[in-house]
């Protein structure tokens, strides 16, 4: 259902008259909630286990989204060469979310990402257990998996979150 707006204003700033006006402009209601809308995201940095089984069935798929792509990135027995049993995960929690948020709007401008979904846990992380989860969705692959490693590269490269090692 189309809708039709006619507004006509005149404003007065110091010496000149400005007049602006907007007349039979026609839009559909889904193009503004696109534009409202834009790309969802959700971000948590906690220290709760990530729960992989529960965040898929939170999925939300687009009709015109035809690729999800999910990254799961669990803690490795050894780092640099050394037996080891756990990481610690230590964020600037607020220059994270500051730092997470810019790369979703970067990553908005690169890829027509309808979703992207990310969860990073700190604290200490055992061996075998996740750390990373991250989904993207877009409406094809290559956009898919392109946006995801570049969203894991840059996370790594700009985000304040550090890791320990623990023997």
């Amino acid at each position: 259902m189309a809708m039709k707006f006619r507004s006509s204003r005149r404003c007065r700033e110091g010496k000149g008259d400005f007049r602006f006006q907007i007349s039979d402009f026609r839009f559909q209601i889904s193009d503004l909630r696109m534009q409202i809308s834009g790309m969802k995201r959700e971000l948590a940095i906690t220290t709760e286990v990530i729960d992989e089984a529960a965040l898929l069935r939170q999925r939300a798929l687009p009709d015109d989204m035809g690729a999800v792509v999910c990254f799961l990135g669990v803690v490795r027995g050894t780092e640099e060469n050394r037996t080891i049993r756990a990481i610690e995960y230590e964020a600037f929690q607020k220059m994270a979310v500051h730092q997470f948020h810019q790369l979703f709007d970067e990553m908005e401008q690169r890829w027509p990402v309808a979703s992207v979904r990310l969860a990073h846990r700190i604290g200490v992380v055992p061996v075998r257990e996740p750390s990373l989860w991250v989904e993207v969705i877009a409406p094809h692959r290559s956009e898919a998996f392109a946006a995801c490693q570049w969203l894991i590269d840059e996370m790594k490269r700009v985000v304040p979150i550090w890791k320990k090692p623990l023997a």
